[in-house]
């Protein structure tokens, strides 16, 4: 049985007006109007593209409604008060297994020989594992990213390195050779950020979550992931501090090496532009594997839609190689339909052509319901560790004990 999100949502349901999918007559042709749910910049350009669509498909309308992501998941929990949705929604891929959980994402499996632009081969795996919950096909890959390693290739240079660190031991020691002097840090890691020590286990071989959707941190190569993950602070090759800016770091030299997505190249570009050829992009450095995180958002359908069968019309559109790419040109959203890569928009990118190849190796993040928690337990436990000191093992050993205890409740 799906259990609807927490009860206090309920009294959010009068402050929202959700408006359901409706039919109208226009000169004469009946049509049908869908609601579409669209986050941030996304909601507010989706209407250009949609106007190739609309001319195609008459009987169909769009309405688009823009919500800002910081609005997104309140506009979300409403819906699942209310049972008031739209008929197609973007759903970022970190909330998926929460919305999916709470019964309000419309299985898809039965409509997949219907629409071979559904097929998971037209998509990237981690993109694809992103759509899965309990068993189900509960999206479609709509747009993509990753994180990916930045680097200052002058001071690697200057440090004795000629090519980005390829695993975790040329990591290591192309990070501590870079912080050789005061005040500069070799690899910046974000201490908020849940998802680093999780790739960091994935790259060692570790899956956090089992088949079964269990999940155990005690597993060797998880722990593996944890220590080398400390080993950075531990041994000042990374600040605690959460005070350093980024993007001046890595231009002044501070911060030589971080993991980000592409929305940092242009961000780079703009407010660093005295270091242009200076820096370059690399796949994540690994172990077993080079594997990074999918991000990105799917197309999903509201589980009471009256509209199924145009909602699925407009997914096959949204899904489909041409308009991703014109997705591309109008947002710089990455296709997640991997045919895409091919057009020399992306292919003759040197920058966008490795994020094309770490997406190859990126893992949808932890597809449970309650990551949020879990998530939030891991990285106070590696702040006790880092900042304040405490045993790791013990550490660790308290935190499993916390995990079991969050997958157990109701």
């Amino acid at each position: 049985m799906k259990k609807i999100l927490g009860l206090s949502v309920i009294g959010l349901v009068g402050a929202a007006s959700l408006l359901g999918a409706c039919s109208n007559e226009t000169g004469g042709e009946e049509q049908t109007t869908l609601e579409v749910w669209a986050m941030g910049e996304e909601g507010n350009n989706l209407p250009k593209l949609l106007e190739g669509f609309t001319e195609d498909n008459p009987d169909i309308n769009i309405d688009v409604q823009a919500i800002p992501w910081d609005q997104s998941h309140e506009k979300l929990l409403t819906a699942v008060a209310s049972g008031n949705g739209p008929d197609v929604l973007q759903l970022g891929t970190t909330r998926v297994p929460e919305f999916a959980d709470a019964g309000i994402l419309l299985p898809l499996d039965e409509y997949m020989d219907e629409y071979p632009e559904f097929a998971p081969e037209n998509f990237f795996d981690g993109a694809v594992e992103s759509t899965q919950f309990d068993g189900e096909t509960i999206g479609i890959p709509w747009y993509v990213e990753t994180r990916a390693l930045y680097y200052r290739t002058d001071l690697l240079a200057e440090a004795g390195f000629d090519q980005a660190p390829q695993n975790w031991d040329e990591l290591k020691s192309a990070a501590a050779a870079l912080s050789e002097e005061d005040g500069v840090y070799g690899f910046s890691i974000d201490l908020n950020d849940p998802i680093v020590p999780v790739i960091l286990g994935w790259q060692n071989g570790a899956e956090f979550v089992d088949e079964n959707g269990n999940v155990d941190v005690r597993d060797e190569a998880f722990v593996e992931g944890l220590e080398f993950y400390v080993s950075f602070f531990e041994e000042g090759i990374s600040s605690t501090s959460g005070q350093m800016d980024t993007i001046e770091g890595f231009r002044n030299g501070v911060l030589p090496m971080f993991q980000s997505g592409p929305w940092m190249i242009n961000l780079i570009n703009e407010q660093a532009p005295e270091i242009e050829g200076d820096w370059d992009i690399a796949m994540l450095p690994g172990q077993d594997t080079n594997a990074s995180v999918m991000g990105g958002s799917n197309l999903s359908i509201f589980h009471n839609s009256e509209n199924v069968d145009e909602s699925l019309r407009l997914i096959s559109y949204l899904s489909q190689e041409e308009t991703q790419l014109e997705w591309f040109d109008i947002v710089s959203a990455l296709p997640s339909n991997v045919e895409a890569w091919e057009d020399e928009s992306l292919s003759d990118n040197p920058f966008l052509e490795t994020f094309g190849q770490q997406l190859t190796e990126a893992k949808a993040s932890p597809q449970i319901q309650k990551w949020d928690s879990l998530s939030g337990e891991l990285l106070r436990s590696l702040e006790r560790i880092i900042v304040g000191g405490a045993d790791f093992d013990e550490e660790i050993s308290n935190f499993q004990d916390k995990v079991s205890d969050i997958m157990a409740e109701e």
